[in-house]
């Protein structure tokens, strides 16, 4: 996953299956049958790595929220305890950082096309969408 390119992930993919496969075959197998669902990460804009790689955001939040319901020693109802829950991601959500490349969230919602985190043109509705 720091791989520059598609191309220079599956040359890692190739040092790590001669190295491992011997000791660790489930492993490489469980690598080889997933490859074209973990290349999926270079179909996203470059800017937006970083965030796909970590799951920080959503532990950070759900951190406060398991840490408010264990110091009230319960939330009484399920009705409060969502409530509660509901309340403390709010505040959360204040100190969040806006992500990086976030200007091409509606690119990638409208359908632009990425390549190893490029933009690729194919056609005139793309490219008007692009600008």
């Amino acid at each position: 996953m720091y791989s520059e390119t598609a191309a220079d992930a599956l040359e890692a993919r190739v040092r790590f299956n001669v190295a491992f496969s011997p000791k660790y075959e489930k492993s490489v197998e469980c690598i080889t049958k997933d490859w074209d669902q973990l290349m999926t990460y270079y179909s996203f804009p470059a800017a937006h790595w970083a965030h796909l790689r970590t799951t920080n955001p959503i532990e950070s939040t759900f951190a406060t929220i398991k840490l408010r319901t264990k110091r009230t020693k319960g939330a009484g109802s399920t009705k409060a305890a969502c409530a509660m829950a509901f309340k403390l991601m709010q505040e959360a959500e204040k100190r969040w950082n806006r992500i990086r490349g976030y200007e091409e969230i509606p690119r990638l919602i409208s359908g632009v096309e990425y390549k190893d985190g490029v933009v690729i043109i194919k056609d005139s509705r793309q490219e008007a969408a692009i600008n």
